[in-house]
C-alpha cells in the first residue's frame, strides 16, 4: 500500500487522541493526532482533517457515538485512528469479558465498512511499564498485556496499521506524562506522533526514540508534597466522578466533528 495516497485523516477514540494534555492552540489541546496532521497536510494536496475523539469516553460511546459518525465522512483514501478501550480497562470495575469482545466487534465492522470504501484502518497498544513501582500501576499493567495482545491479532487478521508502544521505539518514562499521571504532555505527544509518521513512511524526527537523561531524585518532602497534590487535585476529583457516575467528557463536543481543510 503507498500510504502517501492518503486523502484524509479521521481520529475517533478518548482523551489520548483529542489530545489531552498537550499544549493548547485556539482553545483545544492539540495532541498527537493534530501534530501527525500537520506532517500530512505538507505532503497531500486537498488533505482534510477530522477529531471526534472526546475525553473520558468508554468503547461502547465511541462505537455507538463516533464510529457512525466517522463513516459519514470516510471517503477513499481516508486514514481512520481507532484507539478506545483503554478508560474501561483502567476502572475499578473493569470487566475483560465485557470490553475486549466489544472492541473486537468494534475493529471487525468498522475494518470492514472501510474496505468497502477503499479507506485505511490505523490501532494502538498501549504502553506498559510505566508506572509499575505503584500497586495501580501493576494491576493495570496486567490487564494492558491482554488488552494489547487482542489489538495485535485484530490487527494482523483486518490488516490495519498498528502503532505498537512496547517495541522499544518510544522510551518508557513517566516524564512524558503531565501531572496527573495519566495523560501525555507537550513532549510525550510529539514521541507519538513521530512513531506514527514513521508506520505511515512520512518524514519524522528520529529523536523521538532517545531516551532522556537520567531523572535526579528529588527530596522526599518534594516527592510527598507532589503526591499529596496530585491526590487533591487529581485522584479524589476523578475517584468522586467515578462514584457519581460522571465523566470528564460528559456534555463535551469534538473538537472537529467535521472533515476540513488542514492546517485551518
Amino acid at each position: 500500500m503507498n500510504q502517501r495516497n492518503f486523502t484524509s485523516f479521521i481520529v475517533l477514540g478518548d482523551s489520548f487522541s483529542e489530545g489531552m494534555t498537550d499544549e493548547i492552540i485556539d482553545g483545544n489541546y492539540r495532541g498527537w493526532a493534530d501534530r501527525v496532521a500537520d506532517e500530512l497536510s505538507k505532503h497531500i494536496n486537498g488533505f482534510k482533517y477530522a477529531n471526534l475523539a472526546v475525553r473520558g469516553k468508554l468503547i461502547h460511546q465511541v462505537v455507538s457515538d463516533q464510529i457512525p459518525a466517522a463513516l459519514q465522512l470516510v471517503e477513499v483514501g481516508s486514514l481512520v485512528s481507532f484507539h478506545a478501550g483503554a478508560n474501561d480497562v483502567i476502572r475499578p470495575n473493569y470487566k475483560a469479558e465485557v470490553t475486549l469482545p466489544a472492541y473486537a466487534n468494534a475493529v471487525r465492522q468498522l475494518a470492514a465498512e472501510l474496505q468497502k470504501i477503499g479507506a485505511h484502518l490505523m490501532l494502538f497498544t498501549v504502553q506498559e511499564s510505566a508506572a509499575t513501582e505503584r500497586k495501580t500501576g501493576v494491576i493495570w499493567n496486567e490487564r494492558f498485556k491482554v488488552f494489547n495482545n487482542q489489538v495485535r491479532q485484530l490487527a494482523k487478521e483486518v490488516g490495519a496499521i498498528l502503532n505498537e508502544a512496547n517495541d522499544g521505539r518510544y522510551p518508557n518514562d513517566v516524564r512524558f506524562l503531565a501531572f496527573d499521571r495519566l495523560h501525555l504532555n507537550p513532549e510525550g505527544h510529539w514521541r507519538v506522533a513521530q512513531g506514527v509518521l514513521e508506520n505511515l513512511n512520512f518524514p519524522f524526527d528520529a529523536n523521538y526514540k532517545v531516551p532522556l537523561p537520567p531523572a535526579k531524585q528529588k527530596p522526599f518532602v518534594q516527592r510527598k508534597a507532589a503526591d499529596l497534590l496530585w491526590i487533591a487535585t487529581f485522584a479524589i476529583p476523578w475517584i468522586i466522578r467515578r462514584l457519581r457516575g460522571k465523566s470528564s467528557g460528559d456534555g463535551r463536543s469534538p473538537k472537529y466533528p467535521t472533515l476540513q481543510p488542514w492546517p485551518k
